[in-house]
């Protein structure tokens, strides 16, 4: 400062100049500092989280710096205040989705500056260091290291690791900063010191590395001492299989772990036991051959071995089945590496991190006990036999392993896929010991594939080899139509109308090769041609109810129609309106340490004609939706399926500025059948799940399942959508989950799903309507028809229009009705008058004969009949009338008279026997 002049670093010391770089990490450097939380906003229970997040910050690990392993979001925070613009530069590693790994600068009001926009870092692959660089402002710029960790099972997440944090911009610096231990610089001027190499060492600020004693001691590369060598045991040796001799023998040879530190020369050193036993070669693989030499080579193009006899062509009408079986270990095969990476150290470089043995292939020893021990297969591509030509969707390979892994500690193997060489993704996992079983992995595109597995014995940090017994054994690895792939035998290939020695005619999309001609055949309607089996009628598998088949016979699929018949009545379902991706958000639920998150379900009910349409995505991977979308399907960070699940972590649980998704799986990518009843293909829909429905319809269960497997699913994982009519609620409606499964499942297999939407209801038919019939008006009647309450039918027939109808009034017939009851009354009056005064006269003539009798008791009695003969007058009518009255037109009628009109009167006593 006083001469105002720049000066030379001197040895044992470096100078960035105008930056600064943190490249030790024994103890966190001055000027950083940790801040952990576990929520924002309200958390779970207090018992559910005893420490909160107290215990969690990022960890230093000596050349680099380790983030928290738990569910809290933990800061790592470092402020600079930059003369000029510069950057800040870091190598990291991150392999695990299920951490938030974000990095962010702030200017001193704790806003974000506008070069953060893209925060959230990429991922890495296992065992490689990824760097990321941000461009920074002059002034105050405070950098955030931020990762948030989300558990959800037992499983403990894979840390992010950083190092060399190189800020530049800062001011000129004033002094050197001594070489870290286990680095030097010799020369005056360095802005960078060097690393020690191996079997030496250095202290703080060296000019150059001390020798360790080769004999007693040794130390790794960076070391800033020496190490006593140990003495020899069984864990610093491994056995090896050489190559096949012409005699077809192989010998077993034992080797050194290199870099050997152990002494043999120590009284409870073990000796390094004699190579050269010769045991029997195993035979080739299948699709390979041995044509005398030492090795295995593989069958030319066109004909096949089982690995036990010489390749021959195929016969004429046939095809190789090509793909690759690998079942036999004595030499790795050439599309196959192995190697070993530590993502501390550097000890097991350039080592073979897996060992051929005859029957299997198997972990190697490493370097130490977290090293990660890799296995590569790299396939170019893959694509489905020419006698059937591959739909879209349709599954086109497969990979499949057997394993077994021996573990007495944490260890875990890792299945990895990688698509065209853009990104790593872990497949599956496994921890601890597992019995020997198989894995298969489906492939959809034909893409260029690497399949890696990596094995670690404990992700804790120690060198030490404590574990070197823990092992993962393969016993074979076998994949299908393979492009470049050799053939264990042949199969028919469907005939063309021109055969031409033995090459095959592809049959269209959705034929099967019948046996006896080895012609194509068009699958049957409303089947899909199997993927596993193209001969033979069998091969076209008849569609689940309710479903069809696509044109050209790759999948089955739902047109949102169903049709059911109950108790003589037809009812008809039309889902279209629901045809459209329906979502629920369910929860929210709390990890151990209370960071909030949500399931998120997307639900393709029927898909495009088998093309499914719910998508679930990671908005934290390396890409963003729009460019996966609109670029290609390669990203396994995008899935699409009838129904998937995404975590969603809400932004005001952990401070993040908007919701993140991530731990996107597949749920159901198979559409299986719709039926009112309630098994289908082993899934079963367990009635006490939801309430029961308060109607009489049905309810239409929609089924599905996904084509993977995983460890917990060995059958894969289904879902039943159990689709209720519900008039309450309109449009889309509302899904639910059963309450007893919050997460819409118990076993963590089998889904459940109730939809309730008033678009879930049959279409109306005659049966749903009654008609009214109204009053008679001026002649006219209206008849009215109105839907049955409650309605349970939705759109269908119409309601019919009011229908009017001529009819006879009230009035009318009230007319009719007073004029015959006046009528009858009149006729009734009439009547009772005329037999009233008959009687008067009966009652006359008969007291008159009576007084006549008396009169004369000597006489004999007059003869039975008082009639009034003709001419003579009847002195006792008392009414005279010269014309006839009503009344008399009455009586004429009555009595029937006819000319001679004459009236009886009985005379003689009631003794007589007639009147």
């Amino acid at each position: 400062m006083k001469n105002q002049v720049c000066s030379k670093c001197g040895e044992g010391t470096y100078s960035l100049g105008s930056g600064i770089k943190f490249d030790e990490w024994d103890e966190l450097p001055a000027g950083f500092s940790n801040i952990a939380t576990f929520m924002d906003t309200v958390v779970g229970p207090s018992d559910s989280r005893p420490d909160g997040c107290n215990n969690s910050s990022w960890i230093p690990r000596g050349n680099y710096i380790e983030s928290n392993r738990d569910d809290c979001t933990v800061s790592l925070i470092y402020a600079v205040h930059l003369k000029k613009s510069g950057y800040v530069f870091f190598e990291y590693q991150y392999v695990d989705n299920n951490i938030f790994f974000e990095f962010f600068i702030q200017n001193d009001q704790c806003q974000e500056m506008d070069t953060t926009a893209d925060k959230w870092v990429k991922l890495t692959d296992n065992g490689e260091w990824g760097s990321h660089s941000v461009m920074l402002k002059s002034g105050t710029n405070i950098l955030y290291w931020r990762t948030t960790g989300i558990l959800m099972g037992s499983k403990a997440v894979k840390p992010v690791l950083v190092k060399n944090i190189t800020i530049e911009g800062v001011a000129y610096t004033s002094e050197c900063f001594p070489c870290k231990p286990g680095t030097f610089s010799n020369k005056p001027g360095s802005f960078i010191c060097q690393v020690c190499p191996r079997n030496t060492y250095s202290e703080k600020g060296a000019k150059e590395c001390i020798k360790c004693d080769e004999d007693s001691q040794f130390s790794e590369e960076g070391s800033s001492e020496c190490t006593e060598r140990p003495p020899c045991t069984t864990k610093d040796y491994f056995q090896i299989h050489t190559p096949c001799d012409e005699e077809g023998k192989t010998q077993i040879m034992y080797k050194w772990i290199e870099p050997k530190i152990c002494r043999e020369d120590l009284t409870d050193a073990i000796r390094l036991p004699p190579s050269g036993e010769k045991k029997d070669c195993p035979p080739c693989n299948p699709g390979f051959y041995n044509n005398g030499s030492s090795s295995c080579h593989p069958c030319p193009p066109g004909t096949f071995s089982d690995g036990t006899k010489e390749c021959r062509p195929c016969p004429a009408g046939t095809e190789p089945a090509l793909g690759f079986e690998y079942k036999w270990w004595n030499v790795l095969p050439g599309n196959m590496k192995t190697s070993c990476f530590n993502v501390g150290n550097s000890k097991c470089d350039g080592m073979n991190g897996w060992e051929v043995a005859g029957d299997h292939i198997q972990s190697g020893a490493g370097g130490s006990d977290n090293d990660y021990l890799i296995l590569n297969l790299h396939i170019p591509g893959f694509k489905p036999p020419t006698s059937v030509t591959g739909a879209m969707g349709t599954e086109l390979g497969r990979i499949t392993f057997v394993f077994e892994t021996l573990c007495s500690a944490d260890c875990v193997l890792y299945f990895m896929v990688d698509i065209n060489r853009k990104s790593t993704n872990v497949v599956e996992s496994w921890g601890g010991t597992k019995e020997k079983q198989a894995y298969t992995h489906i492939i959809f595109k034909n893409a260029t594939f690497t399949f890696t597995w990596a094995f670690q014995r404990t992700n804790q940090g120690q060198d030490n080899r404590r574990f070197v017994n823990d092992l993962v054994k393969i016993y074979s690895v076998t994949a299908t139509n393979a492009v470049d792939g050799v053939a264990s035998s042949c199969r028919a290939c469907a005939l063309g109308s021109e055969q031409s020695g033995s090459s095959c005619v592809p049959c269209p999309p959705g034929h099967y090769i019948e046996k006896e001609t080895n012609q194509c055949k068009e699958c049957p309607p409303d089947t899909y041609l199997s993927i596993h089996q193209v001969y033979g009628k069998e091969a076209c598998v008849p569609c689940g109810p309710g479903s069809r088949s696509t044109q050209d016979h790759s999948v089955c699929y739902s047109d949102c129609f169903f049709y059911h018949e109950k108790e003589n009545q037809s009812l008809r379902y039309d889902f279209s309106t629901l045809s459209s991706v329906g979502s629920l958000m369910n929860g929210p639920s709390f990890t151990s340490k209370g960071t909030k998150y949500f399931h998120f379900f997307n639900i393709s009910l029927c898909g495009h004609e088998g093309k499914k349409m719910a998508l679930c995505t990671n908005n934290i991977t390396d890409f963003t939706v729009k460019e996966m979308v609109a670029g290609s399907d390669d990203y396994t960070n995008l899935v699409g399926a009838f129904v998937c699940q995404s975590t969603i972590i809400p932004s005001e649980s952990k401070g993040f500025r908007a919701a993140l998704s991530s731990q996107s799986i597949i749920l159901a990518d198979t559409f299986l059948g719709v039926t009112v009843e309630t098994t289908l293909q082993n899934i079963n829909i367990k009635e006490d799940m939801f309430p029961v429905s308060p109607s009489q319809i049905p309810d239409v269960h929609f089924f599905y399942k996904s084509s993977t497997t995983t460890t917990s699913c060995i059958n894969g994982r289904s879902t039943a959508v159990k689709m209720r009519c519900n008039p309450t609620k309109p449009g889309a409606g509302v899904i639910s989950v059963p309450s007893k499964c919050p997460a819409g499942t118990c076993d963590g297999c089998t889904f459940y799903f109730l939809w309730e939407s008033a678009e879930a209801c049959p279409l109306c038919t005659e049966h749903d309507f009654h008609e009214i019939e109204g009053a008679c008006k001026r002649g006219f009647q209206e008849t009215l028809y109105v839907w049955n309450e409650p309605k349970w039918c939705i759109k269908g027939i119409s309601l019919p229009e009011k229908k009017l109808s001529t009819c006879e009034t009230v009035d009318f017939w009230l007319k009719v009705g007073a004029g015959v009851g006046a009528f009858t009354a009149v006729l009734l009056v009439a009547l009772t008058c005329y037999f009233w005064k008959k009687n008067q006269k009966l009652e006359y003539k008969y007291s008159k004969l009576v007084m006549t009798t008396n009169s004369k008791e000597c006489e004999l009695p007059a003869a039975d009949s008082c009639a009034i003969m003709e001419g003579e007058d009847n002195e006792e009518e008392v009414v005279y009338s010269n014309k006839q009255s009503l009344l008399r037109k009455l009586k004429s009628l009555a009595t029937k008279e006819k000319e001679d009109h004459f009236e009886s009167v009985q005379l003689k006593s009631s003794r007589s026997p007639n009147i």
